[in-house]
């Protein structure tokens, strides 16, 4: 047998015949040097060969067989004449995309030599146009999700109201609905950022101890296994939960109160004041519901290991060797603290809701849901790094009274020795990480406490209340 084969492009067809069959093809039997055989006179000689059982036709490449009486054939192809297959070429132009990736240029006889328009400036290239189908499609399924958590949204929304039936603003109800959403938004946001609060209470009674957050939570994790990275999330929770409860529906409580006292017309005109006024009310009360919790937080977080296992074992423990004041030695830092940090919190955040509203074109209530959860969270945000930078040199010292006071010591000369300590730049350790932590749970909070007013059929946080109208 011969072996024959024919070089299309860059793949290599062979052709097995029996030589037997051609040499029945005229002029092969005189043993040419070199013999021409026409693709119709391979036809014919397969055919006779398909007759008498001998031909194989094999895609797989072998070795060329080579006779003796053949030193080397060739095979002439007429120019017009097709071959029996497509080419590889054919082949890829149908079912390969438009644009062939990674293909040398020229390498195609049948390429067609008109030469593709030019791309003007602002048309995307065209290779990628597979990539933006693919942002197209991932953005059309996260829509269709959010359609359909939209609906479910609004079903259990409507089952809660029908439940609770039609609550009118500014009565018990209302109140005791708001107060709800406050526990929600502060419990679970402070429980999140457990791990930065580790970190910034151990930075500020030891500002050596860590040069970083990722550098702190390897220490502590390898130290203590990952639930030390959790160190104080049950006072942390229980404590913000209740001082949420307080703040923000004392707050709704008071903000009504206090402009019913001043009069619709001045309450518009005075309404930073209102806020002002309000915020620090209601965090007055709530900060006597926080207290026991954050002294247990601190102490927890600031002594390695734990002086106690759990929240209410550490109420124990204080309470046994310093009694129930204990409990509350931290009480009027914590004021000077949250006192004006809530302050700072309610004004900032009205202010700058309404200030986004008057940029905004139409009315708020021209907006959707989604649209004013999201001025919520923008303007908690913004209103978050305001309190933190007031609000963190009292920080400090509420942390340095809790872990460092000594048993009978004074206020002020507690006060006085922590500071002649650490001076007035040690008043602001850690305030980078307080800003990021405060500026997220601000924002957080506003906006899970709005979607939860949402949820309840109340309009969103933001504005005065609204004057009388005029007859």
């Amino acid at each position: 047998m011969f072996n024959y084969h024919q070089k299309s492009h860059t793949t290599l067809h062979f052709i097995n015949v029996d030589i037997s069959i051609l040499m029945q093809i005229e002029g092969f039997s005189k043993s040419p040097s070199a013999v021409d055989v026409t693709f119709s006179e391979l036809l014919v000689g397969s055919k006779l060969l398909s007759a008498s059982g001998a031909s194989q036709l094999s895609s797989t490449p072998v070795s060329p067989l080579i006779d003796t009486r053949i030193p080397s054939i060739r095979f002439r192809t007429p120019q017009n004449m097709p071959l029996l297959f497509p080419s590889q070429d054919t082949l890829h132009d149908v079912f390969h995309p438009a644009i062939p990736f990674g293909r040398p240029s020229g390498s195609s006889q049948t390429q067609s030599s008109v030469v593709a328009p030019k791309r003007t400036p602002l048309q995307a290239r065209s290779e990628l146009y597979p990539t933006w189908s693919a942002v197209e499609d991932v953005k059309n399924k996260a829509n269709a999700l959010s359609a359909e958590a939209t609906k479910e949204f609004e079903k259990a929304s409507a089952k809660a109201q029908a439940k609770a039936g039609h609550i009118e603003l500014y009565s018990a109800k209302y109140y005791a609905a708001c107060t709800f959403g406050g526990l929600l938004a502060c419990g679970l946001t402070h429980t999140a950022v457990t791990p930065l609060d580790l970190v910034k209470c151990r930075r500020q009674v030891d500002s050596k101890m860590y040069t970083g957050n990722f550098q702190a939570w390897g220490k502590i994790a390898r130290a203590e296994g990952f639930r030390g990275i959790y160190t104080g999330w049950g006072p942390t929770f229980f404590g913000y939960s209740a001082q949420g409860a307080f703040k923000y529906g004392g707050y709704e409580f008071f903000k009504k109160w206090y402009a019913d006292l001043a009069g619709a017309e001045n309450a518009a005109k005075y309404k930073t004041s209102l806020y002002l006024t309000a915020s620090a009310s209601a965090e007055f009360i709530a900060d006597v519901a926080l207290c026991p919790f954050e002294a247990v937080k601190v102490r927890m977080q600031t002594t390695i290991p734990p002086f106690a296992k759990g929240t209410f074992d550490g109420i124990s423990t204080i309470t046994a060797k310093e009694g129930f004041g204990g409990l509350y030695k931290g009480l009027y830092p914590l004021w000077g603290r949250q006192i004006p940090y809530t302050m700072m919190k309610f004004a900032s955040f009205e202010t700058i809701v309404e200030m986004i509203y008057d940029r905004l074109p139409g009315q708020k209530s021209d907006y959707g849901k989604g649209a004013q959860t999201a001025v919520s969270f923008t303007g908690g945000y913004l209103a978050g790094i305001l309190c933190a930078i007031v609000s963190h040199p009292a920080d400090v010292m509420v942390s340095k009274l809790n872990a460092n006071r000594q048993v009978g010591e004074a206020f002020g000369a507690a006060m006085g020795r922590i500071y002649k300590d650490i001076g007035f730049t040690g008043l602001w350790n850690g305030l980078p990480v307080r800003i990021v932590m405060i500026g997220t749970l601000t924002g957080l909070q506003w906006m899970i406490y709005d979607y939860f007013k949402i949820f309840m059929g109340f309009p969103t946080t933001g504005g005065a209340v609204p004057a009388a109208q005029k007859s």
